[in-house]
């Protein structure tokens, strides 16, 4: 497992019954996380103090239980980078933590290519509040975010501005993903480096369920089509529970090694615990690199 263990504003504490409890930048949350199956007991009484806790519904969704007088939003940060965290109706706050380490690897790469003094062209896919976007431009490419969320890019932008990168170079664009990347095919548009994380589930136009399973693989190989001539890296995330690292790390394999070459490597990502010896799995990430 891959562990985001570089954040100094955000940390979970204990983990127990279905439920974690986090401090973001100080501000205590419990929510629920569908991997936490276990039933131990609490290691600490901050469980009883939280500053809000998030209770499912029967029906869907759910709501926060505000314990104290918690602000509307507040900042954390992760290095150089700045994100607004915000509680959802959804229980998430606008942020997930585990994705620091593709950021540092995404991050590393790009700097390697721009030290040699070559352009960086980026494709942010399903790209949310603009984690992996800001890590980008922050490194020094040329990012190109696309989120089907109006809300969600305007929060991106948010956080590009909290973190002081409101001057690089990055076209915010609310859209359907793979619809601008048939688009970009036709244009001849072409990035060196691609990151996505898309959604388990989803609807189309006419009401058609989409799901994770039986579409990434059409998903990788469209968007295969906009990588340059010499990609440098493709990142592919997934919080789906029945799609596997390694049936990425297949796909990944078959669609980009025949053209260019390369390897690829897949594992779960996953946060520390403070009160536990033990890290938590939060997701999972295949990647393909080029040999250079």
């Amino acid at each position: 497992m891959r562990i985001a263990k570089n954040w100094q504003d955000y940390k979970i504490i204990d983990t127990s019954d279905g439920m974690k409890l986090e401090s973001w930048g100080g501000k205590i949350l419990s929510r629920p996380d569908p991997q936490v199956i276990w039933k131990t007991p609490h290691k600490t009484d901050l469980w009883d103090k939280a500053d809000a806790v998030y209770h499912r519904s029967k029906k869907g969704g759910g709501e926060w239980e505000l314990k104290t007088r918690l602000p509307e939003s507040w900042k954390v940060n992760y290095k150089s980078l700045t994100f607004i965290i915000r509680p959802t109706g959804f229980k998430h706050t606008g942020l997930f933590p585990e994705q620091a380490v593709n950021w540092d690897f995404m991050s590393e790469r790009i700097r390697k290519v721009r030290e040699q003094g070559r352009e960086f062209k980026m494709l942010n896919l399903f790209a949310y509040t603009g984690g992996a976007t800001l890590a980008c431009a922050e490194a020094g490419a040329a990012v190109t975010h696309v989120d089907a969320s109006k809300g969600m890019v305007s929060w991106a932008r948010d956080n590009a501005a909290a973190s002081g990168l409101s001057d690089r170079p990055v076209r915010w664009l609310v859209d359907d993903c793979e619809k601008f990347v048939k688009r970009e095919i036709r244009r001849g548009s072409r990035y060196d480096g691609i990151v996505m994380d898309p959604p388990s589930y989803g609807r189309g136009p006419g009401g058609e369920v989409w799901k994770l399973e039986d579409c990434v693989y059409e998903l990788v190989s469209t968007c295969a089509q906009v990588l340059s001539d010499e990609p440098n890296f493709f990142l592919l995330n997934s919080y789906t529970t029945g799609l596997s690292p390694s049936v990425m790390a297949y796909i990944l394999s078959e669609v980009l090694v025949p053209r260019f070459g390369g390897k690829v490597t897949a594992d779960e990502i996953g946060l520390p615990v403070e009160l536990a010896g033990s890290p938590l799995p939060c997701g999972s990430t295949a990647i393909w690199v080029a040999d250079k």
